[in-house]
């Protein structure tokens, strides 16, 4: 995934979930984010928040949401249930930026002149740039409604960063008994001649296979 295509599906969710830490403690609130370019993501504060602090003495966040609804329903069983819909995250280093550069996109660019307007409006306002960053979305049908598989998930990173998202693997310890993709209900593990393998991208970490193996061969990494 392109910054543009992370930013549009961010922006499909429009009020996001942004995390900080404040001495240790985890801070969250609700903003948006309100532009992008091939410099990263770009959302605004005020100076007199706590946010704008935490931002400037950490210079990270962490940013979620998820579409079409955060609403939990229930099944006939009783069971949770979510129409399908995605979610995505990113974590990574932000930086200010000074309003004149900001001016200056703008007159490039009309995704930014909201961002000029609000500080001319509130001159306490400033803008931050998510600059570089790691994520998924996690693209998830857990009823298979649409397809035949629960979930879909695409890493992405930019800025230079790399996606320290973990994964699950089988290695050589494994005897090729099937259990695991017997009870993996993502039909995340394929076998090829009695080699079993799992896909990252429909793997839930749900713990199923990692508990069902009677060897062992189930390893986080």
């Amino acid at each position: 995934m392109d910054i543009s295509e992370i930013y549009k599906a961010f922006d499909t969710i429009g009020c996001l979930t942004f995390a900080t830490v404040d001495k240790g403690v985890p801070n969250t609130r609700i903003a948006h984010l309100f532009a992008h370019d091939h410099e990263g993501l770009y959302f605004r504060t005020m100076i007199t928040k706590p946010f704008y602090k935490q931002l400037n003495e950490a210079k990270t966040v962490s940013i979620c949401g998820m579409y079409p609804t955060t609403s939990v329903q229930h099944n006939s069983d009783g069971l949770p249930y979510f129409p399908p819909g995605f979610t995505i995250r990113a974590t990574g280093d932000v930086r200010e930026i000074p309003f004149e550069k900001l001016k200056e996109k703008a007159t490039k660019d009309s995704q930014f002149e909201l961002g000029v307007k609000d500080i001319e409006k509130y001159p306490a306002m400033v803008t931050f740039c998510l600059y570089r960053a790691w994520g998924e979305v996690f693209d998830y049908d857990f009823e298979m409604e649409k397809r035949s598989h629960k979930l879909e998930r695409t890493s992405f990173s930019f800025g230079g960063l790399s996606n320290p998202a973990p994964t699950v693997r089988i290695n050589e310890n494994c005897i090729g008994c099937g259990k695991c993709m017997k009870k993996c209900s993502f039909k995340a593990i394929t076998a090829t001649e009695n080699i079993y393998s799992i896909s990252p991208n429909r793997c839930d970490v749900c713990g199923d296979c990692y508990i069902t193996c009677p060897v062992g061969a189930i390893e986080y990494t």
